[in-house]
């Protein structure tokens, strides 16, 4: 008795806790350890065990009051066994909350055999180029998944022998666990929810019925797809341990950076770098296109940063038909070498820019003026 914790230490509540106290506390342990919401911890049932042990005996006056008498030893002088006592197979009982809350994995049917589950989900990953995301493409993929072992035709039995049905849960995977208030749905200890035992395990699969394979398939990926989005390819993930459907596969997308475009939505944007002489006087310029070049006419006077919008250029959304628009930002580029007539032109025009000074120009001007010189108030 001396290994067992205290179990007002295990409900986590005070020794002078109310009736009412012990029942919340246990509630919330008992969520808290479900073997269903904590499958990959094995000891969760252990747990889950303990706190309806802890529980049957603080929620019961007369037991309570002699384990605070005596501790654990004054609890076994009849050979007293586990709480929960011998698990009851999963037949005429009825659904219970916790095992709605939890969903038990689907595996168990009211009254009859068991739901076959579905086989995992998996991932794999795709690499574009923008070209091939804004037009849609078919790309080879390869990854790796579980599927029916072939030794043993995905019974997991070695050759020869036959898996057997659960004695504990009679096949259906599940049993039910009683603890005082509450009667929860669980997977079985014995079988962990297969419903089966096998006693000679297959050694390719090592009683699993399903081994590691490479697969590569051919992926649709439709025009307009972006960065981050994946395309279901049903059916493709891992196959069922027993014979359930497979599960789905999901191919996640990558868009590479281009060079010349960014994308926003369903539009691409373009920074095109212009000449002074460009922006002031006008020009037409030839742009690129994902689907080739097209002409763009810079009006006289064109400041930097500048958009302009040439319609259907972009991409389309994902099972849409209607592209988005190409802006072009037109960047003024400013010479970092100038030829002697360059430079001669360029202060000629510097002079012409003090006798007529440009309209923006002389506005900046004027509040820089007003900012450092403001009027004085009228007293």
């Amino acid at each position: 008795m001396a290994d067992k914790r205290d179990y007002y230490e295990v409900l986590q509540v005070s020794r002078t806790a109310t009736k009412v106290e012990i029942d919340r506390a246990y509630r919330k342990m008992a969520i808290k350890h479900h073997p269903d919401s904590n499958r990959n911890d094995p000891e969760a049932a252990d747990k889950f065990k303990e706190c309806g042990e802890a529980y049957e005996v603080l929620s019961d006056a007369d037991k309570r009051a002699r384990y605070d008498q005596f501790g654990h030893a004054g609890l076994h002088s009849g050979g007293g066994a586990s709480p929960f006592g011998d698990f009851d197979s999963f037949g005429d009982v009825f659904g219970d909350v916790l095992n709605d809350f939890f969903g038990g994995g689907g595996r168990a049917r009211r009254g009859g055999g068991r739901r076959r589950s579905r086989g995992a989900d998996i991932r794999c990953d795709c690499t574009l180029t923008l070209e091939e995301a804004a037009r849609g493409v078919s790309k080879e993929v390869s990854f790796r998944r579980r599927t029916g072992c072939q030794t043993c035709d995905g019974s997991g039995a070695a050759a020869g022998s036959q898996p057997t049905v659960c004695a504990t849960c009679g096949g259906r995977g599940q049993v039910i666990q009683s603890a005082g208030i509450l009667r929860v749905q669980t997977n079985c200890p014995t079988c962990r929810g297969s419903g089966k035992t096998i006693s000679q395990p297959c050694g390719e699969c090592r009683g699993s019925g399903l081994v590691n394979e490479k697969a590569t398939l051919t992926v649709d990926i439709p025009a307009g797809v972006d960065d981050g989005m994946r395309v279901r390819l049903q059916g493709e993930g891992e196959a069922s341990p027993d014979g359930g459907p497979r599960g789905d596969c999901y191919c996640f997308i990558t868009v590479k950076p281009h060079e010349l475009f960014q994308r926003d939505g369903t539009n691409l944007v373009l920074k095109f770098p212009i000449s002074y002489s460009q922006a002031a006087l006008g020009a037409e310029i030839e742009i690129p296109t994902l689907d080739g070049r097209t002409e763009l006419r810079i009006e006289p006077g064109t400041q930097s940063g500048t958009v302009f919008r040439i319609p259907g250029c972009g991409v389309v959304q994902p099972g849409g038909s209607r592209p988005g628009d190409l802006l072009v930002q037109t960047v003024i580029e400013v010479p970092k070498k100038l030829s002697e007539g360059q430079a001669k032109l360029l202060r000629e025009l510097a002079e012409l820019d003090h006798e007529s000074v440009l309209p923006e120009h002389k506005s900046f001007f004027e509040k820089l003026r007003n900012f450092f010189d403001p009027e004085p108030h009228a007293s």
